[in-house]
Order: C-alpha cells, then sequence, then structure tokens
C-alpha cells in the first residue's frame, strides 16, 4: 500500500470512529422561572425503571442521588417536555448521559441512556438503554401545601 492510499484509509477510519461516538444533546433555549419548562417541577422522588426499580431524589434544578452504585444524578438541558443530562456512579465508575420525553404533566417520562466512561475507558462500546421515570412524590407541593392549625 503506498503512502497516499495509506493516509487515505487512516483519514476514513478516524472520521469513521468520530462519527459513531455519541453526540452531546444540543442546549435547549433557557426558560424564565414559572413557566411550564422551569425545572422545579423535576424536584421530589422519581421511580426509575430499567428492568429494575431505583429511587432518585431530586432538589429544584433536577439534580440529586440515587442508592444504585452510589449514583449521582445531574440536570443540564430543560425545556419543553424534554429534560436531559448526566449520570455518575461512583460506586463501579461510570459516567454517562440520559434524556427523557415528559409527558404533558411532567408525572412520567420514557428516556434512553449512555454511557460516557467505564473507568479509564472515554470511548466505551458498552451501550446503554431505554428507561421509564414516574414522579412519587413532589417537594414542591409539600412546601407548598399550608397547613390550617
Amino acid at each position: 500500500m503506498n503512502g497516499s492510499m495509506r493516509l487515505a484509509v487512516l483519514l476514513a477510519s478516524a472520521l469513521f470512529a468520530v462519527g459513531c461516538g455519541h453526540q452531546p444533546l444540543p442546549q435547549l433555549p433557557v426558560q424564565t422561572e414559572g413557566s411550564a419548562d422551569d425545572r422545579s417541577v423535576l424536584e421530589g422522588e422519581w421511580e426509575y425503571e430499567d428492568g429494575g426499580s431505583v429511587v432518585l431524589r431530586l432538589d429544584e434544578q433536577g439534580n440529586g442521588t440515587y442508592e444504585f452504585k452510589d449514583g449521582r444524578f445531574e440536570t443540564n438541558q430543560f425545556g419543553g417536555r424534554i429534560w436531559g443530562g448526566k449520570w455518575y456512579q461512583k460506586e463501579n465508575d461510570r459516567e454517562g448521559g440520559f434524556r427523557v420525553t415528559l409527558s404533558a404533566d411532567y408525572e412520567e417520562g420514557e428516556g434512553t441512556w449512555w454511557y460516557d466512561r467505564i473507568g479509564t475507558n472515554a470511548s466505551p462500546l458498552k451501550k446503554g438503554g431505554t428507561f421509564r421515570v414516574t414522579k412519587k412524590t413532589s417537594v414542591t407541593h409539600l412546601r407548598d401545601a399550608t397547613v390550617e392549625p
């Protein structure tokens, strides 16, 4: 194989490898406080189902924790009914992303998740999957409720 042919094969391989990687989610527009797209609708406990069930405990920004593998959930995109972000698992040294399409009432959603890193491998071949989330409790509703003496 001559030099130019090797270069062409190398470039094609590089482009193929880059093209197969997971692309980050597009940035969604910033919403104003109090709108239907306010992240506070994420606050509370959510049941995450992907074969098994895990409870996510999220704050008013959609960030929080879950017990499985000492997990952490981080919301970095929210607009319309689309919710996206990152997940981290300290115990098994993994992280990745997620994207959820929520129902019109923001009480449940269908999503996908993927790996961004497994240990030191920043380009894992292992695929993610699909999941479902269901709102269990809303801290906001509890906080806003008034109690009669």
